[in-house]
């Protein structure tokens, strides 16, 4: 089932009643009260400072497994909450990933690293971009990516991805359109992180990044060949939007979208957030020894 995602960048009052949420939103005059079942939510975002929420609207969320992130002041992603008690199996999961060696992460993250620069080349492919070396990379990838194909393609990837854009670098803090890639990663990580977490993973415990500051490090791990998809999302928003350059409430509408694009997954198309869980589900039989390889979406038709 697709789960929606909702976005709160007015003020507003929320509450649960019979398992429903309950929104009544501070510039209706009305106090109409909209409704909506708790269930068929996936990710909620709360970008003002005039939102109020009870506790038991944060309890219901998030034992129903929705992904909370909040914004700060400059509408940038700052906090995400997920439910830590999803999955029945999650003691003995736990301990699998735990206890998973050396050369098996390092194995999960050369399967990683291959997805991800193949994707990468498909979206370039879109933009009639010579993408040889990208397959050549792809292709060459070792066990922990120990020759760091991963840095040669972004360089090549990023300097091509956006020639329009004159001395573009892809920064986390930098300037336009940086800030529309940051917001399509926060999400793409809120659905990564909620997949996990419902999988029974520890979203805390990365096979490649290791930042003790980090509570996320398996999300950033396992998003990686999810990006393209929101890249090719976030160019087409910059072709349709040129004179945009800030987080509009339309632009973030645009982004929002991310969840629900279709995706090809396991030689079927589904949607991204459906095509995740198959991802993570495939993760953690991996992590038990009960799967070789994790389920990673292509981009466009395999060559």
């Amino acid at each position: 089932m697709i789960k929606r995602t909702l976005y709160f960048g007015s003020g507003a009052y929320l509450s649960v009643k019979d398992s429903q949420l309950v929104v009544q939103l501070a510039e209706d005059k009305t106090n109409t009260k909209k409704t909506m079942p708790i269930e068929d939510i996936g990710v909620v975002i709360f970008d003002n400072p005039q939102i109020t929420i009870t506790q038991r609207v944060l309890v219901q969320l998030l034992e129903n497994n929705v992904a909370v992130i909040t914004c700060n002041q400059f509408h940038h992603p700052i906090g995400l909450q997920l439910c830590l008690d999803s999955n029945t199996l999650q003691s003995e999961r736990f301990q699998t990933q735990i206890n998973a060696s050396e050369s098996l992460r390092k194995n999960l993250w050369q399967q990683t690293i291959v997805s991800k620069i193949y994707n990468q080349a498909m979206v370039l492919k879109d933009f009639d971009v010579p993408i040889r070396n990208m397959i050549t990379w792809s292709n060459s990838v070792f066990s922990g990516d120990s020759k760091n194909h991963e840095a040669r393609a972004a360089a090549y990837y990023w300097k091509n991805l956006l020639e329009s854009h004159d001395n573009f670098t892809r920064e986390r803090f930098g300037e336009y359109p940086n800030n529309f890639f940051n917001y399509a990663y926060a999400i793409l990580r809120a659905i990564t992180a909620r997949s996990l977490v419902a999988s029974g993973l520890l979203p805390t415990l990365g096979i490649h990044h290791k930042n003790r500051y980090n509570s996320y490090c398996l999300a950033d791990d396992i998003m990686e060949p999810y990006r393209p998809f929101a890249d090719k999302l976030i160019i087409n928003i910059i072709r349709n939007y040129p004179q945009e350059e800030t987080l509009t409430t339309q632009i973030k509408q645009e982004i929002l979208k991310l969840p629900i694009i279709d995706v090809e997954i396991n030689k079927k198309t589904s949607p991204l957030q459906i095509a995740m869980q198959e991802t993570t589900s495939s993760l953690a039989q991996c992590f038990n020894s009960t799967r070789r390889k994790i389920k990673y979406p292509i981009f466009g038709t395999k060559i």
